[in-house]
């Protein structure tokens, strides 16, 4: 059942936004990724959430069909990458940290190509299967760099199979530096209170990419990472920055979370702490494809944070590989070569 949103209190004034937003923390020689690059190549990194498969139809379009006031594509050409928490795992290994991934997924053709796709980029996949759900597909209809048509393939994973993940999930938290829950809606993160609970009781940086307006859920969580709609939609609408570091600070402490950090696109990205507020302005670069964009963030923050660096240099390094990844088609990565 969908909670209503909550009215956001007006916290205490302190700093605002506007005078912290001019701080150095996340600039210098530790916010360019070379800088970390040695320890990242230790770091383990427990990816936890909802895969899917993004299927991509390439095609031209060069009639309307006589059936339907709807475009003919013809195609030419298809692809297949990880979606969703296997995208953030995707992310994570091609930072050249080592990816665990924990999910549950059908007993289907689609899990098969996942399995073969991550395996091709060196990730650890630990998959539940039951023949009761079906994998998650995406499939894009593409003509002329547009994307025309999405179709879903998906049915929720059932509990029972949900229940028996924790197990595997202990085993491999143990050997993990941080962990990633990714919530893509799916039902697969069923059990998700307790994983935060188990994650920070093991001394673990705990970060959640929240979905849907029932955030109790992420109580306790080291930091939660939503865009500027998601927050929206459990805060309320801000009107100023003064009032978005309020409303932000204000869920911060009502839900216990170390950090807040919320992506607002072009403008960039905005970080609350107990410290204050810092906001950083988004790369400048062509924006081609949004998709996945999310994912990048979170699995650079998870990154640099299990490698041992600062919230305020990993939110930096963040920044720059969304900046990258925005301008590829699909979900996408960035490559250590792309970073500073």
């Amino acid at each position: 059942m969908t909670k209503p949103r909550r009215d956001i209190p007006h916290a205490p004034r302190g700093r605002s936004a506007s005078s912290l937003r001019a701080r150095e923390e996340g600039r210098g020689e530790g916010a360019r990724f070379s800088a970390w690059r040695e320890r990242v190549a230790k770091a383990r990194v427990l990816i936890v959430g909802d895969v899917m498969l993004d299927r991509y139809w390439f095609g031209d379009v060069e009639r309307i069909s006589p059936e339907a006031p709807v475009p003919v594509v013809k195609i030419a050409r298809s692809e297949e990458r990880p979606g969703g928490a296997a995208n953030v795992a995707r992310n994570v290994a091609a930072l050249g940290a080592q990816a665990l991934l924990l999910s549950a997924t059908g007993r289907d053709e689609p899990a098969d190509a996942l399995l073969r796709l991550l395996d091709s980029d060196r990730i650890r996949t630990s998959f539940l299967r039951d023949g009761a759900c079906t994998t998650t597909v995406k499939l894009r209809v593409i003509g002329r760099q547009q994307q025309l048509l999405r179709i879903d393939f998906e049915t929720p994973p059932p509990r029972e199979l949900l229940a028996s993940s924790l197990a595997e999930f202990d085993r491999l938290l143990g050997e993990a530096d941080a962990l990633v829950l990714s919530d893509y809606g799916k039902g697969g993160l069923a059990h998700i209170a307790t994983m935060i609970e188990r994650g920070r009781a093991a001394g673990k940086p705990v970060l959640v990419d929240p979905k849907g307006d029932d955030w109790e859920r992420y109580r306790g969580a080291t930091l939660i990472t939503p865009n500027r709609a998601e927050f929206g939609q459990v805060a309320g609408r801000a009107h100023d920055e003064d009032d978005l570091a309020r409303r932000a600070q204000a869920l911060r402490r009502d839900l216990g979370l170390e950090a807040l950090l919320i992506t607002r696109a072009e403008e960039g990205m905005s970080l609350f702490s107990a410290e204050g507020t810092l906001s950083i302005p988004a790369r400048a670069r062509e924006v081609f494809d949004v998709s996945g964009a999310g994912d990048t963030v979170i699995a650079t923050l998870g990154t640099l944070l299990a490698a041992g660096a600062p919230l305020p240099q990993a939110m930096a390094i963040a920044n720059e590989a969304a900046g990258v990844v925005v301008g590829k088609l699909g979900t996408a990565v960035a490559e250590p070569h792309e970073l500073i």
